[in-house]
């Protein structure tokens, strides 16, 4: 879908909007990292709060997708998945299945470089298209699913994926006739494809640590 067929831009930076929840993939099992990277120390707190604190820069209720076990000191609002070990997918679905907004925004843990003023935009676009179901940025051919707006209604398609054995967040994002944000349009806002980084190895961990801007 383009921009043309929504019903454009206003160009104006939305408040939080009550009618939004957010959810933070908290990295699953982080095998490539080899220890659980949301518990990670990075520029003073850790991955998972630093993710916490943007989602709640952009809704006022905000959940981890995530073991309950593993975070129940947190005290936090946990949603497990309803299709274990089946990777970030399984979680967005069980997000779905769990809000009770209509709209959603769903960021990873492992990217700490997105900037709030993205994530208002990406809510902002998504509200121009309500007929959309899911809203994510796309550089070049590379879809970035670590930042997604959704509605409910994208829980259908999440779950007929996942009961193909189809875990692939990108093929569920296309198969819902998605908007994309694009390269062009975001750099346009001031969005380079870096805020995109993820940390998923120790190698991208300790460079992201050295000079890196926040």
């Amino acid at each position: 879908m383009t921009i043309g067929q929504c019903r454009g831009e206003s160009g104006v930076a939305q408040p939080m909007q009550q009618d939004v929840t957010a959810f933070v993939l908290s990295g699953g099992q982080s095998t490539r990292m080899g220890r659980d990277k949301a518990m990670l120390p990075f520029q003073g707190s850790t991955l998972l709060e630093r993710a916490l604190g943007l989602a709640r820069q952009v809704a006022p209720r905000v959940g981890i997708l995530a073991s309950r076990a593993r975070y129940a000191a947190m005290g936090a609002w946990i949603v497990e998945d309803e299709f274990p070990d089946c990777g970030p997918l399984g979680g967005i679905h069980a997000a779905l299945g769990a809000t009770r907004s209509d709209l959603n925004v769903i960021l990873s843990v492992d990217v700490p470089f997105l900037p709030v003023a993205f994530m208002t935009y990406l809510l902002e676009r998504a509200r121009t298209c309500p007929e959309v179901a899911v809203v994510a940025a796309r550089s070049g051919h590379v879809v970035q699913s670590t930042s997604l707006a959704c509605r409910r209604s994208f829980r259908r398609v999440c779950e007929e994926q996942l009961r193909r054995g189809r875990y692939r967040v990108e093929d569920a994002i296309k198969a819902a006739a998605p908007l994309y944000l694009e390269e062009e349009e975001l750099r346009a806002r001031g969005f380079g494809p870096d805020i995109f980084r993820n940390l998923n190895t120790p190698e991208e961990f300790a460079a992201a640590q050295v000079g890196t801007p926040s």
